[in-house]
């Protein structure tokens, strides 16, 4: 029998194969190269062959041993220490981190999203909230009281934000059910039991209708890209939201019968949302048209990309107007409904709100365009008297 291998015979040894006694086939290969490898030469179900355990010094010879007398009983026995071992290998490769899930999940379930914003909202959020918590933990073994935790620390920080992010936790384990990552999901609402949220509405500051006309002469004269200037006087004049404005194409806009036709793919409520727009917003449209870059924005921003809504928001605050961009269309509706004399369905469909049965219907009727421009020429034309002048102070809320 081989004389047994010693530390100092491994570290010493020039190139070639050496056996280390004991038979359990175990042995050392030195490359040229002084580099060092353990062998098992075993047979198994009547075949002879070679196992790698693996290098030295990270396996020391002790280690080298303990797996050599472990394939060996396993051979004994009939079982294929091989075969076991890339079993095991596969089954390593399977496994994922709940961010590497994270990130699977969203590129596939990106696709069927509207916005392309989406897949960057859906990672920003969990990298904030959740990672921390156990985004390089394996996706199998994340347990629902991490996930409680989690979005209950969620609900503290950012309220309004925490009932998505729960959500995009779910996806993210329904993915790793269907990909065989795990077999349950951990994230449904029967297993976190969480507590029932409280309710946060968002705070949409808005001016009194008297004080719009100040606000969008304060914009215009403001030193702010021109694109931004005219993003919000024409969010002003057609009461758009903020993404529907600052997302606006000329293909949208048809200056032959001055409508704006918003496909249903960028409408909150996923319908088509025809706007008529005042000869005041068709002016916008016309200086935006000369300063036209060939693109198909309508307000692009500095780099001819669209325009952010922090851009928006951030120039509102910085000139001291007391509302926000979404603010101006409550403003419009205070408005609609106190100056304007109009069926309460007309001024929320000018708002693109679908609220029961009557405004569904009023939808369809033909009329109602006809209507909604006669509404939006008198909120032109509202905003175009010269009341207070050119105010700057706007501090009154609604």
């Amino acid at each position: 029998m081989a004389k047994r291998l010693t530390v100092k015979t491994v570290e010493a040894s020039e190139p070639g194969r050496y056996s280390d006694g004991g038979g359990h086939g175990l042995m050392l290969l030195v490359k040229d190269t002084g580099s060092r490898f353990w062998v098992q030469r075993l047979t198994i179900r009547g075949r002879r062959r070679d196992i790698g355990l693996g290098s030295f010094p990270v396996v020391s010879l002790a280690e080298a041993r303990n797996r050599a007398l472990e394939n060996k009983r396993a051979a004994l026995r009939g079982e294929d220490p091989l075969s076991d071992k890339r079993r095991a290998k596969v089954e390593v490769a399977k496994r994922k981190s709940f961010a590497e899930a994270a990130q699977l999940a969203c590129d596939e379930l990106a696709s069927g999203w509207k916005s392309q914003k989406e897949p960057k909202a859906f990672m920003s959020s969990l990298k904030t909230h959740v990672f921390p918590h156990f985004g390089l933990m394996d996706v199998g073994e994340v347990t629902s009281a991490e996930i409680r935790r989690a979005v209950l620390k969620c609900r503290k920080k950012v309220p309004n934000l925490a009932t998505k992010v729960q959500h995009r936790v779910l996806s993210v384990f329904k993915f790793a059910v269907a990909e065989g990552l795990r077999a349950d999901n951990p994230a449904t609402a029967e297993a976190l039991a969480l507590p029932k949220a409280e309710k946060h509405t968002k705070n949409n500051r808005a001016l009194p209708y008297s004080e719009v006309t100040c606000a969008v002469e304060t914009v215009k004269a403001s030193a702010a890209w021109i694109s931004t200037k005219w993003a919000l006087e024409f969010a002003v004049l057609t009461a758009g939201r903020s993404g529907e404005v600052r997302g606006a194409r000329w293909d949208e806009i048809d200056l032959a019968t001055a409508t704006w036709i918003i496909p249903s793919a960028r409408m909150k409520m996923g319908r088509e949302h025809k706007v008529p727009l005042s000869s005041a917003a068709v002016a916008v449209l016309n200086k935006a048209g000369a300063q036209r870059d060939g693109g198909g924005l309508v307000f692009p921003s500095v780099m001819g990309k669209e325009l952010s809504d922090s851009t928006l928001s951030k120039l509102l605050r910085e000139l001291g107007v007391a509302s926000t961009v979404h603010g101006f269309r409550a403003s419009f509706r205070t408005w609609a409904q106190e100056q304007a004399n109009v069926p309460e369905e007309v001024a929320e469909a000018a708002l693109a709100h679908v609220k029961g049965d009557k405004t569904v219907a009023a939808y369809a009727r033909s009329n109602l365009l006809d209507k909604r421009r006669g509404l939006m020429d008198a909120w032109a034309a509202y905003l175009g008297e010269d009341r207070v002048g050119n105010v700057v102070e706007l501090g009154v809320r609604v």
